[in-house]
């Protein structure tokens, strides 16, 4: 399921900003992208997204910056003594007026910015971090719901569809059944009087073909599918890897179906069926 939410703000001198991304993913993979100094904000903030999501794979970036200030500057000593060394060098064989001290201040090194090093692990900015994941994953989640409302009404849709199958391939069973109890009887007459066989054993043989041409017990399995998969969506919480194995199901009986068919036209309904079916899967891919 896919989804995208953001967050930005700044705490305690330090600007943040979240981004998260989820894409389709048979489990839950997270993965985090995170400043140097992060280990708690990444140990909570994982345990926190468990509990909201638990399909897709999930990129959670944040970026942190310091908040503009007054511009401070030291001077490296070091530098500036190296600096005023190669000028007396120079002013020692070559006669020149002395360098102002703008132009010292402005060689390479010399002026230095006095930015302290930035420290995350501070209590302060942690839980400034970790508030503002919460308002990101949050805006995720709300994402993956929109997603969620109309991928239902696409399954919906799509066991409909099932479900108007199977409608017709029972009618089409019902027919099919007498048809092939009249053929098969007007065969055991004929093979009775040319074969001579044993009655017995041709009644016995035609039983056995009726059972493996009797596809009620298929349709009967697609039908009780439809029923779970139409409650599994309607209830709260995840559905996605149980409609998923629903979907195997679901092609397995269709397959079923596909082979034992006596006739073209119900053949012809369970690769419908079997059409159907794949689209189905393809979007259980997407559903938490």
């Amino acid at each position: 399921m896919t989804g995208f939410g953001r967050s930005n703000g700044n705490v305690a001198g330090v600007s943040w900003n979240w981004e998260l991304r989820s894409v389709n993913s048979r489990g839950l993979e997270v993965r985090f992208r995170l400043p140097v100094g992060c280990d708690r904000v990444e140990a909570e903030c994982r345990k926190r997204l468990s509990g909201r999501v638990t399909r897709g794979a999930v990129s959670c970036l944040l970026t942190t910056a310091t908040v503009s200030g007054p511009s401070s500057f030291n001077v490296n000593r070091e530098a500036l003594e190296v600096a005023l060394e190669a000028i007396a060098s120079v002013r020692s064989r070559i006669e020149t007026a002395p360098p102002r001290p703008e132009a010292i201040l402005a060689l390479r090194g010399v002026l230095e910015g006095a930015n302290p090093e930035l420290v995350l692990d501070d209590d302060v900015i942690v839980d400034g971090f970790i508030k503002g994941f919460d308002a990101a994953l949050e805006a995720l989640v709300n994402a993956r719901l929109e997603e969620g409302a109309s991928l239902r009404s696409i399954v919906t849709a799509q066991l409909f569809e099932i479900d108007r199958l199977v409608s017709a391939a029972e009618k089409l069973a019902g027919t099919t059944a007498t048809a092939l109890k009249d053929r098969l009887a007007a065969q055991l007459r004929e093979l009775i009087e040319v074969e001579k066989l044993a009655p017995e054993r041709l009644a016995q043989e035609a039983a056995l073909l009726a059972v493996k041409a009797d596809v009620r017990e298929e349709l009967d399995r697609l039908r009780a599918h439809v029923i779970s998969a139409r409650d599994l969506i309607a209830r709260p919480g995840a559905a996605g890897r149980k409609l998923d194995f629903l979907t195997q199901e679901f092609n397995r009986e269709a397959n079923t179906l596909c082979a034992k068919a006596p006739n073209l036209e119900l053949k012809q309904i369970g690769l419908d069926l079997k059409a159907v079916i794949d689209q189905l899967r393809e979007q259980a891919q997407n559903v938490e």
